[in-house]
């Protein structure tokens, strides 16, 4: 799947899983920061964010993989899930 197929699902898990507006997140860019700046995506928000990113992304997300450089910018996030999707999204393992 394309990059931007990958963007617009990942806004769309956002959107559902924090309660965020989709008007809000359409205007997340690269540099949004999402956990430590938006109060919706705390760390009990975290799992059931990356359960949904497995789910609806048709990933596996390793305990490994977990870092707070993924979840610190939209940018970040988005990265981290295109590597997944394309199966190259080790991080040092």
């Amino acid at each position: 799947m394309s990059d931007t197929v990958t963007d617009q699902l990942l806004r769309g898990i956002l959107a559902s899983v924090l309660g965020l507006a989709p008007d809000r997140v359409a205007g997340f860019d690269a540099q949004t920061g999402l956990f430590g700046h938006l109060p919706e995506l705390d760390s009990m928000a975290v799992a059931g964010l990356l359960t949904e990113l497995e789910d609806r992304l048709d990933i596996v997300i390793d305990d490994d993989e977990i870092d707070g450089e993924m979840l610190e910018t939209y940018g970040g996030l988005l990265a981290f899930a295109i590597r997944k999707r394309e199966g190259t999204a080790s991080t040092g393992a």
